[in-house]
Formats: structure tokens, C-alpha cells, sequence
């Protein structure tokens, strides 16, 4: 089983981290993204695409084969913890909990994915899965599989009114690494269009509370170009673009210059 967490490692050491989003499960595209040498996680966007039990393991061995790269979940609103612990237990070492609206579910994101001992008190137990090499060998000891357990990254959505509006009361909660602002969601929270100032200024609060408070503020850009606002705010943490929006751009500037060729 393996031991090291690239994205823990980088964050730890107070580096700039890089990821991309995949909504599908093939392994073969996370060996393509592998190969480039270039990503140090990748993001399964689980809250919006399908898979099963079979499909995350899969994944999971994928990722295993870049020493360089490790992976994170997003993962929907609810069941928080049986989607958290399958996650892990498929070797998928971090994760992303979607809409978050208060101190009581940010306090169980954390609980569903750190280690149920006296002193951290998580809700994490030894389990007969993937990441624990499913019987326990010799080489992954129960130290192991805690230290595992609290060094999963755990990221939340900031992208409900509610949780913007209590941000430092939530942030506050032990155990949150990473937090990403949601723009869409967001801006439905409070009846306008993501291209309302008020979620750009949404935005800018987060961040500079993140900032404030010591937890890393990720930001989502479909672009290398998009980045530099971000990082001239302090933001160290990117996840660019996607599988989906990657194979729709191309088609579509594809599609239309090849129509303009042929006389479309």
C-alpha cells in the first residue's frame, strides 16, 4: 500500500500545488495525465459524474503508478461519510466535501475522514479495504493507516450563502487543509449570475480569509492564463480545466473551422 501523500507533502512544505479535473473513471486517463509529469493530483469529480465501487479501486491503482501524482474526491453533499470512507478506501488519499452551509457539516467532513483515537477523535476506523491492502500485511502497520487517516487532505466548498456568510466560524473547525470558492452555486445561493460583483467580491473574501486564518485557497481556472490574479493574492493551489471542457473546446473550435472548410 502506498504511504506517501503528494499533495500532504506539498502543502506541508508550503509549496504550489497543480491538479486537473477528470469526470471519467477510465484508468487509461489517469495514466494519460500521469505521463505528462507535469499534475501533482487529480481531482475525480465525483459530485457530477458516474461511477461504482469497482471504477474508484481502478482508479485508485491507476494513480498508484506515478510516484509524483496522488488523487482527491470531490464528493457529494450527502452521505458525507459513507462517500468519504469508500473514497479512501479505494486509495483516493484526499477529498473535497461539496456544499458545505455550517460549523456542524464541516465538523463532519473532518470527523468522517480522520482516525476515531483518543486524541484526535475522528470517526475513521480500521477497515478491510484497498488502502490497507484489504488483510493488513506486515508492511502497513496500524500507525500507518492512522497517520494515513490524519494525513488526508480535506478540502471544502465555499460556495453557499450560509457558509460565506459564517466563513471564519467554519474555517475555524480543526482539520480543514484547503477550501475552493464556488462561483455557481453561489451565485444561485443569492438569486444573481456568476458574473455578478457580488460573487467576484464572494470570492475575494474567501481567499483573503483562507489567507488570514492559515488554509490554503485553492482556485479553479480553465486556463495557465487565468492564474495570475490569483497568484498576486497568495494563492499557491490550482486545478485546471477538465477532461469534458477539454474534449467540448476542442470539438467545437474543431467542428466550426472544419465546417467553414468544406463550405458549411
Amino acid at each position: 500500500m502506498r504511504k506517501n501523500n503528494v499533495l500532504r507533502d506539498l502543502i506541508d512544505a508550503g509549496k504550489p500545488t497543480i491538479g486537473t479535473h477528470l469526470f471519467t473513471q477510465w484508468p487509461g486517463m489517469v495514466e494519460v495525465v500521469g505521463h505528462t509529469g507535469v499534475m501533482d493530483y487529480i481531482e475525480f469529480s465525483g459530485q457530477y459524474a458516474p461511477y461504482d465501487l469497482f471504477s474508484l479501486e481502478n482508479f485508485g491503482r491507476a494513480i498508484d503508478i506515478f510516484e509524483h501524482m496522488s488523487s482527491l474526491m470531490k464528493l457529494d453533499q450527502e452521505p458525507r461519510t459513507y462517500l468519504a470512507e469508500r473514497a479512501i478506501g479505494s486509495g483516493i488519499q484526499n477529498v473535497l466535501f461539496a456544499d458545505i452551509r455550517t460549523v456542524a457539516d464541516a465538523k463532519e467532513g473532518v470527523s468522517a475522514v480522520r482516525p476515531e483515537t483518543p486524541d484526535v477523535g475522528g470517526r475513521g476506523g480500521v477497515a478491510s479495504t484497498r488502502d490497507t491492502g484489504y488483510v493488513y500485511p506486515a508492511s502497513y502497520t496500524m500507525d500507518d493507516y492512522i497517520n494515513s487517516l490524519n494525513g488526508a487532505v480535506v478540502a471544502i466548498m465555499v460556495e453557499k450563502k450560509p457558509c460565506v456568510d459564517n466563513l471564519e466560524e467554519i474555517l475555524s473547525v480543526g482539520g480543514i487543509d484547503m477550501v475552493q470558492f464556488g462561483p455557481g452555486d453561489y451565485s444561485m445561493s443569492i438569486g444573481k449570475y456568476p458574473s455578478d460583483p457580488e460573487v467576484k467580491t464572494a470570492e475575494k473574501y474567501t481567499i483573503e480569509t483562507c489567507l488570514k486564518m492559515g488554509i490554503r485557497p485553492r482556485a479553479e481556472i480553465s486556463g495557465w492564463e487565468e492564474a495570475k490574479p490569483y497568484i498576486d493574492m497568495g494563492v499557491l493551489d490550482f486545478c485546471i480545466g477538465s477532461d469534458v471542457n477539454t474534449v467540448y473546446s476542442y470539438c467545437l473550435e474543431q467542428g466550426e473551422q472544419m465546417a467553414k472548410a468544406v463550405g458549411r
